[in-house]
């Protein structure tokens, strides 16, 4: 036997035995108890944290407008999108594993597709509440606004990673309770100090809203990707000015940290819109039919419902548009798009006589 070969088996053996020395000294059989229960604890506990966050991980599933306003209350005008903010709220904050946004502890701290779709919902929520209190419940710009109304609206804009008073979770069910208050008064026929208008441009006081909001969510999906974009800032305004000026030409890329992020922003939109959009079918169905317009609802809601098919992909996906891998934020942005320009030409239809 060579010198080499010599050398390469007593290194081996000498391995071998300081690899039975490690294992029996921490990991082996001789291997204190505590530590071995302690290490097969760590493990187990990892295991199930795992397990319970995929599972905290999966999106709600959408319900039933119309069954959610069957609440005992008689139905009148008004009481099935208040029922159905308030149904939005009732998943926000009891879904598998309650609220998770302002989460400190484990597996929540490590989760971010489902606290940033929450933050979606939860923008929706404050719009509509916001539009109820300043334009559904009142019948004109010098009427008193609703009591309870002016009590939910703030509190759901209480800062949504607050971890420390007030707690997001306890104002936003108080909020919710305010919304149980106003449907009461709303469906009690003896009382008349609740109301809710379903008027044309009541209506297109909250798609104003709602386009912007998808016209934002659109840019930064596209964004994934990376353009240069032209400065339409001023485009089409005579005389008008802005605080500093603005490059002809702007370089617009969300960061490839965000881009999940800003995905699951917009499926929580999405999923929000979609019920707020169907019970806007029914509270408004006589105006909406007077103008010819329940389709262009109904096309709306086709549009968002696109946004909610299941993903089989472990990641979001960030291919270039012609690229050989997919962009999952494209697509996104294709289905928004196509639904912020038919609310364009909803509110158009509505502003006509």
């Amino acid at each position: 036997m060579g010198i080499f070969a010599k050398f390469k088996a007593s290194w081996r053996r000498g391995f071998s035995h300081a690899g039975e020395t490690l294992s029996e000294e921490y990991i082996g059989q001789n291997a204190p108890k505590r530590l071995r229960y302690g290490l097969y604890l760590i493990a187990i506990v990892l295991m199930l944290l795992v397990v319970l966050g995929i599972y905290w991980s999966n999106e709600p599933e959408p319900f039933s407008v119309l069954k959610d306003s069957n609440s005992g209350l008689p139905i009148v005008v008004g009481v099935t999108t208040t029922n159905t903010l308030i149904g939005v709220v009732d998943v926000l904050l009891a879904k598998p594993g309650g609220y998770l946004s302002n989460d400190l502890m484990p597996p929540a701290i490590w989760l971010d597709n489902l606290p940033n779709w929450e933050y979606g919902v939860l923008i929706q929520v404050r719009d509509l509440s916001k539009a109820m209190r300043e334009s559904f419940s009142r019948s004109q710009s010098q009427s008193t606004e609703d009591y309870d109304l002016s009590l939910a609206e703030p509190r759901f804009n209480v800062d949504h990673v607050r971890w420390a008073a007030p707690w997001p979770e306890s104002e936003y069910a108080e909020g919710r309770k305010h919304l149980q208050d106003y449907a009461k008064r709303l469906s009690d026929r003896e009382v008349f100090d609740a109301q809710f208008y379903a008027r044309a441009d009541n209506l297109r006081y909250w798609l104003g809203t709602v386009e912007k909001r998808l016209g934002s969510l659109s840019q930064r999906l596209s964004a994934s990707v990376g353009q240069r974009r032209i400065n339409t800032d001023l485009a089409g305004a005579t005389g008008a000015r802005q605080s500093t000026d603005s490059p002809q030409e702007i370089i617009v890329k969300t960061s490839w940290w965000d881009i999940d992020n800003v995905f699951y922003e917009a499926r929580g939109t999405s999923w929000a819109l979609v019920h707020f959009l169907k019970a806007i079918e029914v509270d408004f169905h006589d105006v909406l039919e007077k103008k010819n317009a329940l389709a262009s609802v109904q096309q709306i809601i086709r549009e968002l419902e696109m946004t909610q098919h299941a993903i089989y992909s472990p990641m979001i996906v960030n291919g270039r548009g012609f690229g050989l891998l997919a962009n999952h934020s494209l697509v996104m942005a294709s289905y928004i798009s196509r639904a912020n320009a038919a609310i364009i030409d909803l509110r158009e239809l509505l502003s006509k006589g």
